[in-house]
């Protein structure tokens, strides 16, 4: 029992995993808070959601060092919804959305995020980072009676120079020790100084009371008929859309940085669990947040226990900390913010432009944008894979040739390279001079494959022009998965196979 305690403790540093858990709720307290107020909902709806999302996804999710809680990008598409038919639809869409996302896990469909292409990963990190660091500049804004203006004079002096102190002891701290989270010491040093030297800036409290009691059971209070329904499956799709590829886009991110594996299919149903949870304990929902999960990582945070005691932390503010908690200075924890959103930031993407085709460039220029002007993430990582694809499309559609040869039989051959499918089947056409070709015409498609109908279709076409001639088509060399796609298209295409018994394109282990 010692020597598996020893173990344990070599391979998990609990004192990292602590303090990155207490630096990760530090830091997601004031944007659950924001995110909840901006939606019109009850502060302590969103910090509920960070305890719930967190602790959820911490004991059941598919990656550990991984942090949930009340994120904007889900609560943005509820907005709408609870500002029209009222929180309870919100608590509704919530359960809604988190069987879409438990279903997902459970049919394993999380494992397509890894189609999203490395040009549209660097768009939604650049474009991610972008509003990370833009969202930390509403906190030198000050509401005036009319509107929010900028602060001026000593109180703006004092925030620059507070959130230079916090960068800089970020940045430099780990240079020196990483003993200990330099953002965790950041905060607290900015805390000491703020609360002992009775220095007038904005607090935690500021924003809105954090103190409260456990969240309580309760079942939204919507009527259970079809118009309901109606009503709340429209936001509980887009937002398990949404909350799905933030989730998993994350989890690809920390496989990278950990280089370690996770598994997307009990992240999403683990996300769906959470969300369904947080519909029935009053949270907003939310799904995995890049930020702090950044901040976990940096802070040391390998494992669940990082993301438990961070929820759990949470809990313990809500329950007993609050009056300590909202004494810490804004200014600490934007500058955490800030340093996160430049670690963020895939400063990578600038050294391998002029290496990267123009197509890969605009595209991460266009998943950026959107990401930023939208705020997004699903639409903007959508219409990054669609245009992908279609590029894809377009260069493997040019690349299909012919090699004509005549064989010993005079049969004429023709030896097809590249894929048949719907952007090369015009080319394909072309390379047959049907009029003039012999009786007999095999083509050859060791080199390539049918991949869809209009491929299919295709062949249907060519085979009707040899038809009209009094000719005989023959295709050769085609794969299992093709004869059996030509196959089904019994009643639409009829076309001589010659088998090869000498060639396989998937040889049989």
């Amino acid at each position: 029992m010692r020597e598996s305690l020893l173990q344990f403790r070599k391979t998990i540093n609990i004192k990292n995993e602590l303090l990155a858990g207490l630096t990760v709720a530090m830091t997601m307290i004031p944007e659950s808070l924001s995110f909840a107020i901006l939606a019109g909902l009850s502060p302590l709806t969103g910090l509920y959601a960070a305890f719930l999302m967190g602790i959820v996804t911490a004991i059941l999710g598919g990656r550990p060092g991984m942090v949930s809680g009340g994120a904007g990008a889900t609560v943005v598409v509820l907005i709408a919804l609870a500002s029209s038919h009222g929180v309870e639809y919100l608590f509704a869409a919530l359960l809604l959305a988190g069987f879409f996302q438990f279903l997902v896990g459970v049919f394993k469909l999380g494992k397509f995020v890894r189609l999203i292409p490395q040009p549209v990963m660097y768009g939604f990190l650049n474009g991610l980072a972008i509003i990370i660091f833009v969202a930390q500049l509403e906190q030198f804004k000050v509401y005036d009676g009319d509107g929010y203006t900028w602060l001026q004079g000593s109180a703006l002096y004092i925030m620059l120079v507070l959130l230079l102190l916090t960068i800089g002891i970020v940045t430099l701290l780990p240079k020196l020790t990483k003993a200990v989270p330099a953002s965790l010491v950041a905060i607290i040093v900015v805390l000491c100084i703020v609360y002992f030297g009775g220095i007038e800036t904005k607090r935690v409290m500021d924003i809105a009371s954090i103190s409260g009691s456990l969240p309580q059971f309760h079942i939204p209070m919507v009527p259970f008929t079809l118009e309901t329904l109606q009503i709340i499956a429209p936001y509980a799709l887009v937002m398990a859309g949404v909350g799905l590829v933030e989730s998993l886009l994350t989890l690809n991110l920390v496989d990278e940085m950990t280089n370690t594996k996770g598994n997307s299919n009990r992240e999403a149903m683990a996300q769906g669990t959470a969300n369904v949870v947080n519909g029935f304990f009053g949270g907003m929902g939310g799904c995995a947040m890049i930020a702090q999960t950044f901040v976990n990582l940096n802070a040391g945070g390998r494992t669940r226990i990082s993301a438990i005691i961070g929820a759990l932390t949470i809990l313990l503010i809500i329950l007993i900390g609050a009056p300590v908690i909202g004494q810490i200075p804004m200014v600490a924890l934007v500058g955490v913010m800030m340093i996160v959103a430049i670690s963020t930031f895939e400063w990578a993407s600038f050294k391998i432009i002029r290496k990267m085709p123009r197509s890969d460039i605009f595209i991460g220029i266009l998943v950026a944008a959107i990401t930023v002007v939208f705020h997004n993430l699903a639409v903007a990582v959508l219409a990054g894979v669609i245009i992908s694809a279609l590029v894809f499309a377009w260069d493997n559609a040019q690349r299909i040739r012919a090699r004509k040869s005549t064989d010993e039989d005079g049969r004429r051959v023709y030896e097809i390279y590249g894929p048949l499918f719907f952007g090369s089947t015009t080319t394909f056409l072309e390379k047959f001079d049907v009029e003039n070709d012999p009786n007999a015409v095999i083509v050859d498609f060791k080199e390539s494959r049918v991949v869809d109908m209009s491929a299919i279709d295709a062949l249907n076409k060519l085979t009707e022009k040899y038809s009209k001639q009094q000719k005989k088509l023959t295709l050769r060399h085609l794969s299992a998965d093709c004869i059996q796609l030509l196959h089904h298209a019994g009643d639409f295409i009829e076309v001589n196979i010659e088998e090869d018994p000498t060639y396989l394109v998937m040889p049989e282990k």
